[in-house]
């Protein structure tokens, strides 16, 4: 990055950080010019979770100078299956005041900058402004299309990594060459976001939980190559990865002349809503903004303990049902309008899945194609009965 290059001149190192980056600086093509530029360098990481743990752990060990954290979230017992970053100890704990404690305790040259907040339209382009890249490591479409577009209106380039399941992709976007050509975004890719009824997040779809290491990686490898100019980075190219097959792709990617941020008619200036728009499902209306009647899991058991008579259905996949159930009548949220017969009109029906999502986008589908009037929602699902009602119940 010629931006680092004035700024790498000036870069110091004591005994203890030329003997702990050493393996590096003997390298020809990357030397100690290479490694001044990664201490010059300031890197905000979206997310600190699969992608981030891996991620934030790499770029520390290698000797980035400031790295800034983006997280809101805490530690989940679920997230232990994949979240490196994190032990038992920290469960309940912020994700980014946790790492920024592990991260200090496997390299103490690093400056970390802790942002424990939700990034927004409002704070975004204030977050980002002070750092030289950004690397995106979240798990849903809203909030890619927000740094891609904070990145491309602050002219910051864009390391993108995305998994789910046993797939992973890894890019860079918005990363200016050497000849001062700026290569293609997000945007270009991926004009507009999928049904978001399409494509679960990991919460809901899972993902094995070696793939977020390797994919994470991959990203930081990204971002040390966009900083120090050693290699090619991936910038107009997407890298697909099957761990289920150990197959990879390499995909060229294109800038477009529709791009509304750096198309040939340029039609946004600035940051939107990305909530709205990505989970617009019907042309004038937000589906998922619709309201749906709730229950709470005490209401349930209240009508439990009373011998009521309703229907209780459960919208998880059969895998999830063999896991934990609490004795609904299983129909998978993909298979639930083709099975609305199933469902009573003559009864109060409660719909529930793991967390509440998919059973409040499932009863959105029944009243807006069947139209149904009877059914409410479990609030906060099986996590919630499993907290609540019955503790000797399994969560995943």
């Amino acid at each position: 990055m010629s931006l680092l290059n004035g700024r790498a001149k000036n870069v110091q190192f004591s005994k203890a950080e030329l003997e702990r980056y050493s393996r590096h600086i003997i390298i020809p093509e990357f030397n100690i010019e290479g490694q001044r530029k990664l201490k010059a360098a300031k890197v905000l990481v979206i997310g600190s979770g699969g992608l981030g743990s891996p991620l934030l752990l790499y770029l520390t060990a290698a000797g980035v100078g400031t790295i800034g954290i983006v997280d809101f979230d805490v530690v989940d017992e679920s997230n232990l299956q994949r979240q490196v970053l994190f032990s038992v100890e920290n469960v309940g704990q912020a994700k980014a005041v946790a790492a920024k404690k592990r991260l200090e305790g496997l390299n103490p040259h690093i400056n970390f900058i802790v942002h424990n907040e939700r990034l927004t339209s409002d704070n975004a382009l204030e977050i980002f402004k002070d750092y030289d890249l950004v690397a995106d490591g979240t798990d849903n479409f809203p909030t890619r299309y927000l740094v891609n577009d904070a990145c491309v209106l602050l002219g910051k380039p864009n390391v993108y990594a995305s998994i789910f399941r046993f797939e992973g992709q890894v890019s860079v976007f918005n990363y200016t060459d050497e000849t001062g050509v700026r290569g293609p975004n997000y945007r270009d890719l991926f004009p507009e976001p999928p049904p978001a009824e399409l494509v679960p997040n990991c919460a809901e779809g899972g993902v094995i939980g070696v793939l977020p290491g390797i994919i994470g990686s991959m990203q930081a490898l990204e971002v040390i190559k966009v900083i120090t100019g050693v290699g090619k980075t991936l910038s107009g190219r997407l890298f697909l990865y099957d761990a289920a097959t150990f197959e990879t792709r390499t995909l060229k990617v294109r800038p477009s002349k529709k791009n509304p941020l750096t198309g040939e008619n340029p039609t946004q200036t600035g940051l939107i809503d990305y909530v709205q728009f990505c989970d617009v499902k019907l042309p004038g209306a937000n589906l998922e903004e619709l309201p749906v009647k709730e229950v709470t899991v005490r209401n349930l058991q209240s009508l439990i303990n009373k011998g009521a008579d309703f229907q209780l259905i459960d919208v998880r996949e059969a895998y999830e049902y063999e896991i934990v159930n609490i004795e609904g009548e299983l129909i998978p949220l993909g298979e639930i309008t083709q099975n609305a017969d199933k469902i009573s009109k003559d009864k109060q029906v409660i719909i529930h899945c793991r967390s509440g999502k998919r059973s409040a986008d499932a009863i959105r589908a029944l009243e807006q194609e069947f139209g149904f009037e009877n059914l409410y929602n479990l609030k906060g699902g099986v996590l919630a009965y499993a907290k609540e009602i019955d503790t000797s119940l399994a969560t995943y």
